[in-house]
């Protein structure tokens, strides 16, 4: 989802974040949507500034300001695992990008990778498209 999102940046002025997570879930937001911020704003170094003229009649509902001037808003229920959209838009369109996990399952794969390659590596490495 993320390398998706960053190469989608470089096509569109704007982007949005949202995240979705348990109720037990303590951090937000995310690591997962700061790291998607933060690799969207190495493709565009700033989006859609100066673009909403509105005003907040709640203070953060527009969400965190992260890296490149993406806004990212968490939510956290009972329920939910971990689910991510990434809106981005342009003049007379949108692109989202949506990943949704409904099974803590679905992260066994990335686990089992992590665990095969790290006895191989004499340094640390952060994110699993770096080990692969």
């Amino acid at each position: 989802m993320m390398k998706f999102a960053k190469e989608a940046s470089k096509y569109f002025a704007n982007a949005e974040i949202i995240e979705y997570h348990h109720d037990k879930k303590l951090d937000a937001p995310s690591g997962t949507a700061i790291k998607s911020a933060e690799l969207m704003a190495e493709s565009r170094k700033m989006f859609g500034l100066d673009t909403v003229t509105g005003k907040e009649s709640i203070k953060g509902a527009r969400g965190g300001i992260a890296s490149g001037n993406i806004h990212i808003h968490s939510v956290r229920l009972p329920g939910l695992i971990a689910h991510q959209d990434i809106i981005l838009a342009s003049p007379g369109q949108t692109l989202t990008i949506r990943h949704d996990t409904y099974d803590r399952a679905a992260f066994m794969p990335g686990v089992l990778m992590a665990i095969k390659k790290v006895i191989g590596l004499d340094h640390l490495v952060y994110g699993l498209e770096n080990i692969v």
